[in-house]
């Protein structure tokens, strides 16, 4: 096929990304012996245990893919991107669909024939309909192996406002705490008063104290949700720690604010604790703890 003039692709990305990592290199790179294994429609496009963990960024990596280790497809050579044809953009058709145009075809892809990632393919996440790290579906993109979340309950209080408006309370609560990132503090959707409990998440916990005597609960947490201020959004986002995450917008005094909270209605395992609890943009409202504001 012949070459077409870069300036004028549709993947300007792709280049870019492709003669920076020629010229620099990738800001790490390092073998990853878990089962990668990436889907387009009915077709399984590699299924390896020797793809690599490559950092574009400092922030988290990518998979690359062993040019060998792609099965039962062939590559269409789509435009160089590097002046010593180090890498190239190409586009794939699985086995089987043929070349009059029926059937899917990638057209984001980055091979490399020279330097650090030579022998490598790169993927454009989004391309592929699923990706796998042993049988369990990444969300997003890989996680990076050196980062990790812990979620641990915790009854210190949470109040959240906008302006003079106390949107949310709770002392029942599960903190967030991800490698490098800020404090995320999840409460339960649920309007809970010291005589009625009822509560969505299976996760959650409550701890009250009761009067055998009087039959009564002498002590509760609190947690408050004024869902008048809410509205539904139709936002969704991926996070490969936690899954899908669903969002309300928040509208105080005529003021709207998108997406100001969001939750897991069905979380990743290890983010099981979190199903069904809801979070603040710290960034959007304020947030005190314990009665200490946080910086938005």
């Amino acid at each position: 096929m012949a070459q077409t003039d870069p300036t004028k692709s549709s993947n300007a990305d792709l280049i870019e990304l492709g003669r920076s990592l020629i010229a620099n290199g990738p800001h790490r790179m390092e073998p990853t012996s878990r089962r990668v294994r990436g889907q387009s429609d009915t077709h399984w496009l590699f299924d390896t245990t020797s793809a690599y963990h490559v950092w574009e960024h400092p922030y988290y990596p990518q998979f690359y893919i062993l040019l060998a280790e792609i099965k039962d497809s062939w590559f269409i050579r789509e435009e160089a991107v590097s002046h010593d044809d180090g890498v190239y953009v190409a586009s794939l058709r699985p086995e089987g669909q043929g070349a009059d145009g029926e059937g899917r075809i990638l057209r984001r892809a980055l091979v490399f024939r020279q330097g650090l990632l030579k022998g490598l393919v790169r993927f454009d996440f989004k391309e592929l309909d699923a990706w796998y790290e042993e049988d369990q579906p990444i969300y997003g993109h890989p996680k990076d192996p050196y980062k990790r979340i812990d979620i641990l309950p915790s009854s210190r209080k949470i109040t959240v406002k906008f302006g003079d408006v106390v949107v949310a309370e709770s002392t029942l609560n599960m903190f967030l705490f991800e490698t490098m990132l800020r404090t995320r503090y999840y409460m339960p959707k649920t309007a809970v008063s010291p005589f009625h409990f009822s509560f969505l998440s299976p996760a959650s916990f409550f701890f009250a104290t009761y009067d055998i005597e009087s039959k009564a609960v002498v002590e509760a947490n609190l947690i408050q949700i004024k869902w008048q201020y809410t509205t539904p959004s139709s936002t969704t986002s991926l996070c490969p720690y936690k899954g899908t995450a669903e969002y309300y917008n928040l509208s105080v005094d005529g003021t709207e604010i998108k997406d100001a909270i969001w939750w897991y209605r069905s979380p990743t395992h290890e983010s099981a604790p979190i199903a069904g609890m809801a979070c603040f943009y710290n960034e959007k409202v304020d947030v005190f703890v314990d009665g200490v504001k946080e910086k938005n």
